[in-house]
């Protein structure tokens, strides 16, 4: 009798083991899911040519994938918390991104590129700060499209401010977040 505790602890014990390592092992299933989804809901932002080679940055900063051509793709716009919108970015956008984040002045002598070809979040067209649809006058959410930046006003100047105008127009006018928003389709859009 005294044999058969052991046995039964020693059973008890290698069963729990068993389901903690399944449970630890799943855990980390999860986790790899999780970054595995953010890869592919970032490189969703841009041309496949583009996003194949694209550093991943995760919204908090957080590199899931080393990229070599320049491009950045994020699986949200990091100044929105909780936003799911992804986005690729040139060198020159993600200088804005930083600059935006951080309240600084932005400038650049470079034209900036970023996709966004699965649209964006509802935001108001001349309030970069502005949470509630409820006031101001001109709230959009955009679908598939691309954001310019430009070195001078004069670029974009000729632009209407109206985003239901129908082309290209100026988002966040008279701001520091000033930039061109570009509306396209795709063909799986």
């Amino acid at each position: 009798m005294s044999i058969m505790k052991p046995l039964r602890l020693s059973a008890i014990a290698g069963t729990v083991s068993i389901l903690c390592l399944g449970l630890v092992s799943n855990a980390a299933a999860q986790i790899s899911d999780s970054v595995s989804n953010k890869i592919t809901r970032a490189m969703s932002a841009g041309p496949a040519v583009i996003s194949a080679q694209a550093t991943i940055m995760d919204t908090d900063g957080t590199i899931l994938r080393k990229g070599n051509n320049g491009w950045t793709c994020l699986p949200g716009v990091s100044l929105i918390p909780g936003d799911n919108h992804p986005m690729c970015n040139d060198a020159t956008w993600m200088k804005w991104m930083a600059a935006a984040a951080s309240g600084s002045a932005f400038f650049t002598n470079l034209v900036g590129t970023s996709y966004m070809l699965q649209g964006d979040a509802l935001v108001n067209n001349n309030d970069p700060a502005a949470n509630d649809p409820n006031v101001g006058d001109m709230w959009i959410q955009e679908g598939p499209h691309l954001m310019m930046l430009y070195p001078t006003a004069e670029e974009y100047a000729h632009l209407p401010r109206d985003p239901k105008a129908g082309g290209p127009y100026v988002m966040w006018d008279k701001t520091p977040l000033v930039h061109v928003m570009v509306p396209i389709s795709t063909p799986d859009h």
